[in-house]
Parts: structure tokens; sequence; C-alpha cells
């Protein structure tokens, strides 16, 4: 029932799914640029559009009454940024613990322009084992699109240059550059 509502808000809204994500028990989800608070809206529809159990991290104060339960209801698990904790082992243990888990990120990690992107998801996937996805979301055809996956492999300024190409080709709903990557920085 609930796969059918998210199938037809997205269609009311005129969004389509391109791609699919890979039959496969666990993976990595990144989904770029994140521009606007629409990003989570269509993103979850597109979510249970697809009827799979993807979580998400978000900041801890999303977790607080009168709305915590709803985001853990729909996945949701919350990360405190004002402490330094080691977030790469804790969601790869996550992974460990669960033969099915699976996690969507954003890799800028806010909706401001980033001069570079977050790399906590390759270390994450890296460490855990798992394919990332990368998922864009583009206002400008009203299309989620989802790529290939892709196994991180030893030479991460590779595979980021490969997403980013990905990413390179998606507007959000507030257009903004997409950094190159540079192991450097």
């Amino acid at each position: 029932m609930f796969k059918k509502i998210c199938q037809w808000l997205l269609a009311l809204f005129g969004w389509q799914i391109r791609g699919q994500l890979p039959d496969s028990p666990q993976y990595l989800v990144i989904v770029a640029p994140h521009t606007s608070n629409w990003d989570f809206i269509i993103g979850v529809l597109a979510r249970g559009a697809l009827a799979v159990k993807i979580h998400f991290l978000g900041k801890h104060q999303l977790f607080i009454p009168p709305w915590g339960w709803f985001f853990r209801a729909i996945g949701g698990r919350p990360v405190d940024r004002r402490k330094n904790n080691n977030l790469v082992d804790a969601v790869s243990e996550l992974y460990r613990q669960d033969p099915n888990f699976k996690l969507a990120l954003a890799p800028e990690g806010t909706r401001s322009p980033v001069k570079r992107w977050k790399t906590g998801f390759y270390h994450i996937a890296s460490k855990a084992g798992v394919p990332i996805v990368a998922v864009g979301l583009d206002f400008s055809q009203k299309a989620v699109v989802i790529n290939q996956p892709l196994m991180p492999s030893a030479d991460m300024q590779q595979d980021m240059d490969q997403l980013i190409a990905f990413y390179r080709g998606i507007r959000g709903r507030f257009p903004k550059a997409i950094p190159d990557y540079s192991a450097d920085k």
C-alpha cells in the first residue's frame, strides 16, 4: 500500500525513477546534489516507490520531540556532529550486524555550496565491503536517476572522479557546482 501511495505521489508531482537499485542485500547510496529540503521528501517517496528499506543518518536535532519518533520510524539514525566520534567504524559495524543493511548519505553533508565533498561515505563502503550507488535528484527533468553500483577500489581518486562525473549531469533544485575531488585537499 505504501509503495503504491509513493508511486502515485511521485507521478502526481511529475517525477519518474530512471535506473534501478542493485539486487544486493547491502549497499551504500549517495544522493546529490543536496540543495533543498525537498531532496529529503523526494528521496523518501522514491525509496517508498522502490519498496526498499534504506536507512539514513540525520543531525541529532531531528530526533528530538515532537518529530524524533517519525524520523526513527522511517529509518533514520541520529548523528551528533558536535562530538568527535568514529562514524566510519560505527556505521561499518551496522553493516556487519545486519546482512540486509542499506544506508543513504549526502556526500556534501549540507545544502550549502561546498569546496569538497565529505569522504566518509567512501571509507564506510570500503571498510564494510559494499558497493556505492550514486543517485541524483534531477529537478530540471524531475527524475530520480540511479547509476550503476561502484565497488570502491584501491584508487580513490579514480572512483571519486567517476562519481563526480555522474553528478555533473544532475541539476538540483537550486543548481550549484559539484567540486572536483583531490586527495591532497
